[in-house]
């Protein structure tokens, strides 16, 4: 079967597309945050939970080129803790990881930015914990007090979480996409 010309170059754009490391818009800056649908059980509690779009934040980190992500979370790798991570761009929105992704802005000054940046990246390694703040952070706690610790006040929504285990006041990715600081520079982008 011969497949005609346009056919063929999509299907080429395609394939190439889905092997393609993920490009983020010129206005992405170190402090963004990078929302994702994740593909694991503890990111569809989260959604079941939240009923919104994502189970999954992390804070833009580095330059464009050379963007990484940092975020609190259960391990994904058989090496690697529950803790405060740095991991690169095409690790964080792999498909192994994520369902689709979207990337907001910080409204912030650049002295603001560079603090927040600076006080999360310090988390580097800080347990993965979502019930008890003295034992360790979350991904939603995590971005929202390094932003907080910058002066910069997000208006996150805590929501109140009526399970067995895991009651409690939590922070939800849709409580923090409240937030009118937030711009979003991509529309939802799926991943392959």
């Amino acid at each position: 079967m011969r497949l005609p010309h346009g056919a063929v170059a999509l299907a080429m754009w395609s394939a190439m597309a889905c092997m393609a490391a993920p490009t983020l818009p010129s206005q992405a800056a170190a402090g963004d945050l990078l929302f994702r649908r994740g593909t694991e059980s503890v990111s569809h509690l989260v959604q079941a939970v939240d009923r919104g779009d994502f189970s999954h934040v992390g804070m833009l980190v580095g330059q464009p080129g050379q963007w990484q992500v940092l975020h609190a979370t259960p391990s994904e790798r058989p090496d690697q803790a529950d803790a405060v991570v740095l991991d690169s761009l095409e690790f964080f929105l792999s498909p192994q990881h994520t369902r689709s992704y979207r990337l907001y802005q910080v409204s912030a000054d650049r002295s603001a930015r560079q603090q927040a940046v600076a006080w999360a990246l310090a988390q580097q390694g800080r347990p993965f914990h979502m019930q008890d703040a003295q034992q360790g952070i979350y991904c939603t706690t995590l971005v929202w007090q390094a932003w907080k610790q910058a002066g910069v006040d997000m208006n996150a929504r805590f929501t109140e979480v009526e399970l067995p285990i895991l009651g409690g006041r939590y922070l939800l990715p849709s409580g923090l996409l409240h937030s009118s600081r937030l711009q979003a520079l991509t529309p939802l982008l799926p991943v392959y």
